[in-house]
């Protein structure tokens, strides 16, 4: 907090980008992780996290305030106009001090607690590396676990356990791990199980303009030897060739092709990442302009070089898995082997292996691949103040956007959806887990972070309905196992949910994936309910002298449904015989559910045709005046066990919304927090509205023939805290008595 200049300004202006008379006035606040905008009269909430802020500035003052502008990783824009130029001087250097924490210990992940008391340990043991090769197969005959690295001595940036040919001696890989920059020696990535082609990554070689190494080109020749179904393996070197020749006068650059017999050498031409920097920023330019014409943003597009660049990653990873498909194995480096190589190791396993399509097997590939085997988030992200401008680079911004690509041309092969890849790069960015703090296992060992903070793992396993895929196809991954895309410049669409998500009025008002999903809860609600209802009305059917012999329920129904009255009492009194009628009737103390809000539902429930109003209110006379009700059990007449009252019959009718409000329509959730076109918007099953995430919570609905939980809104679970609920079982045991 000593960083806090002016924890509040009022009269804060926030303006919209695209139009100048769309102006929201309120009131700015400044907290240790977060800037706050609250606007009093529209009740909305706009929360920017400090470790999101890329940029702020402070432009020229007006006459109407001083403009700041601040600037987001995840490519929000906002200006706001503070009337006083002082106050606008402290919030800005405010911001700029608490968005760039000088050490890692500073960052978001250490300090926050989570409100729902979650576990910090959980997700932290989603993953496991040995548990993952040994899904793959590994160890085999032909591969090997090796320890040599268990102290992280022999490369600091890779994971303790390393997975090696079987041929491969302890010499072998010290002289290779000494020949490879930064010690990152070749080793397994990802084994196909079928026939046991194998992708393999380290960095560039030490190689110079002559140097070489025995034990590297041994090691190489083990790689190649370990998979006895092809006689020779491909090396693909993922830079241009120019710059791999350019590396060569810092003594490093590439393998020379004479020294390494039965390899075939390939180079993929993927840019480095200052021109991956530069690419971003002009694509950020053109989605910043105000009012751009069609040839602008189209010719803006293009000069980015944002989409060539992202083809030229998908070409690389395809061309390693069909070498895979094929039975070649393939070994890939690009400088240091953590940026580019991260990149196409992934994306390729990612087509070869269906599991990795799933959302637990796309947590445990990004573990695998870009947390063990090491990625310099910290520079890449520009997590901390003191990371050289050079080094930052949106490296990880482009595996997910390959990867949203590949979803779009392949929209059943992938459990997870749009929303859960914008989650993970939104906290890649936010600090606000441990997961993505630090550039290799050995940091977060030393960091603990285990102990110390949340894993994303953990947060995004209580929220799975959130990031599931409603086209998502099981079977795909026996009919179509291994997903090649298409190349080709058409096929590569510009990610507007990513760069252009906060750009109000030019995304469609319903995501379709959540209408069907919203569509598909509503089908799975309503058929649990029908459930219920038939059991009922079949017990209900019987005590009235149905006998099962009537053709089906569906006769028994429209014999009820054709009766003078639907009043439960009349029915009872008028078709059951005296004495079952003195088991089966007793007085009812119960009341009504209370509350003007339920009071409108029963209204609104009985518009939309669930009873006629003579009905509704025969039953709701009934209760009032303590008339018979139906019971199951005999015992005192002052109580007994495992009744059914009526008042408990209609809990279980109105428990359950059998009509929900458009997502269309929801603009705000009831706390004020504004619906953006990432944002999961849930329905209540119980009353059938829309809340955001923090509103929601997992109850049983009594109106639901099955046990597992729904979700349901916090008045909503309120109100059912304190209505009698039936046991499912009540009415089987009103059967047996029958």
């Amino acid at each position: 907090m000593e960083h806090i200049r002016v924890p509040k300004v009022e009269n804060v202006c926030l303006v919209d980008r695209f139009s100048a008379r769309k102006k929201v006035v309120g009131t700015l606040y400044l907290t240790s992780t977060h800037v706050i905008f609250v606007d009093p009269e529209g009740h909305k909430e706009t929360w920017i996290s400090h470790m999101h802020i890329g940029s702020v500035e402070k432009k020229t003052a007006t006459a109407n305030g001083c403009p700041l502008q601040i600037r987001c990783k995840n490519f929000l824009n906002v200006t706001f106009i503070i009337p006083r130029e002082r106050e606008c001087q402290d919030v800005c250097s405010s911001l700029i001090t608490l968005s760039q924490p000088e050490n890692l210990e500073d960052l978001y992940a250490f300090h926050f607690t989570a409100s729902d008391a979650t576990n910090r340990q959980n997700g932290w043991d989603f993953f496991d590396l040995k548990s993952e090769y040994l899904r793959m197969g590994v160890p085999n005959d032909n591969w090997s676990l090796s320890t040599i690295n268990k102290d992280y001595e022999l490369c600091d940036t890779y994971p303790r356990f390393l997975y090696i040919p079987a041929t491969a001696s302890t010499p072998i890989v010290l002289g290779s791990a000494r020949f490879r920059s930064r010690g990152r020696l070749p080793v397994l990535s990802y084994l196909h199980r079928e026939n046991q082609a194998a992708i393999c990554r380290s960095s560039q070689p030490l190689s110079g303009f002559s140097a070489r190494c025995e034990e590297d080109e041994s090691l190489l020749q083990g790689i190649r030897k370990a998979n006895p179904s092809s006689k020779y393996m491909y090396v693909v070197d993922t830079r241009p060739k120019i710059n791999a020749i350019a590396n060569r006068a810092a003594g490093k650059g590439y393998e020379k092709e004479t020294f390494y017999s039965h390899i075939k050498f390939k180079f993929l031409g993927i840019e480095n990442i200052h021109v991956m920097r530069s690419s971003l920023q002009k694509l950020i330019e053109v989605c910043e302009l105000q009012n751009p014409t069609m040839s602008t943003f189209l010719s803006g597009l293009e000069s980015s070089g944002w989409l060539r660049h992202i083809r030229a990653i998908v070409d690389t990873s395809a061309f390693i898995a069909r070498m895979i498909q094929e039975g070649v194995s393939v070994m890939v480096h690009c400088s240091d082997g953590w940026d580019r190589t991260a990149q196409t190791c992934s994306l390729a396993s990612l087509m070869l292996d269906p599991y990795y399509r799933t959302i637990e097997g796309f947590q445990t590939l990004i573990e695998k691949d870009w947390l063990s085997f090491g990625h310099k988030y910290t520079e890449r992200c520009g997590h901390i103040s003191g990371v050289d401008a050079k080094e930052v680079s949106p490296i990880f911004t482009q595996f997910i956007d390959c990867v949203w690509q590949l979803t779009q041309q392949f929209p059943m092969s992938f459990q997870f959806n749009e929303r859960y890849l914008l989650t993970i790069h939104d906290h890649v960015f936010s600090c606000q887990f441990g997961t993505f703090i630090g550039c290799c296992e050995k940091d977060r060992v030393d960091l603990r972070l285990r102990d110390r903070t949340y894993s994303l793992w953990g947060y995004t396993s209580k929220y799975t309905s959130n990031f599931t895929n409603p086209f998502y196809t099981k079977n795909m991954e026996i009919s179509q196992p291994t997903i090649l895309p298409t190349v080709n410049p058409q096929s590569f669409k510009f990610w507007r949910a990513m760069y252009c998500r906060f750009d109000g009025g030019i995304h469609p008002k319903e995501s379709i994936t959540d209408v069907v999903c919203a569509m598909k809860d509503q089908i799975e609600s309503l058929d649990d309910h029908r459930k219920l209802l038939e059991k009922r009305i079949a017990v209900l059917s019987k005590l009235l002298g149905y006998s099962a012999g009537e053709d089906s329920l569906m006769e028994a129904i429209q014999n009820l449904s054709s009766s003078e009255s639907m009043d439960f009492r009349s029915l009872l009194l008028d078709d059951v015989s005296k004495d079952n009628a003195d088991d089966v009737i007793k007085s009812s103390s119960a009341t009504p559910p209370s509350g003007a809000n339920r009071r409108n539902r029963l209204e609104n429930d009985t518009e939309c045709g669930g009873f006629d109003n003579g009905n509704v209110t025969l039953a709701s006379r009934s209760l009032e005046e303590g008339d018979c009700v139906v019971s199951s059990g005999a015992t005192d007449e002052g109580d007994r066990p495992g009744s059914i009252q009526v008042d408990q019959l209609l809990t279980e009718l109105h428990s359950v919304a059998t009509e929900w409000k458009s997502l269309r329509s929801a603009v705000v959730c009831s706390c004020a927090l504004p619906f953006e076109q990432h944002s999961k918007k849930h329905h209540c099953w119980c009353c059938g509205n829309v809340y955001c995430t923090r509103c929601v919570d997992s109850v049983r609905l009594p109106g639901h023939d099955s046990s597992r939980p729904s979700p349901v809104c916090k008045s909503c679970c309120e109100w059912l805290k304190n209505t009698p609920v039936p046991s499912v079982n009540d009415f089987q045991k009103l059967q047996e008595r029958a």
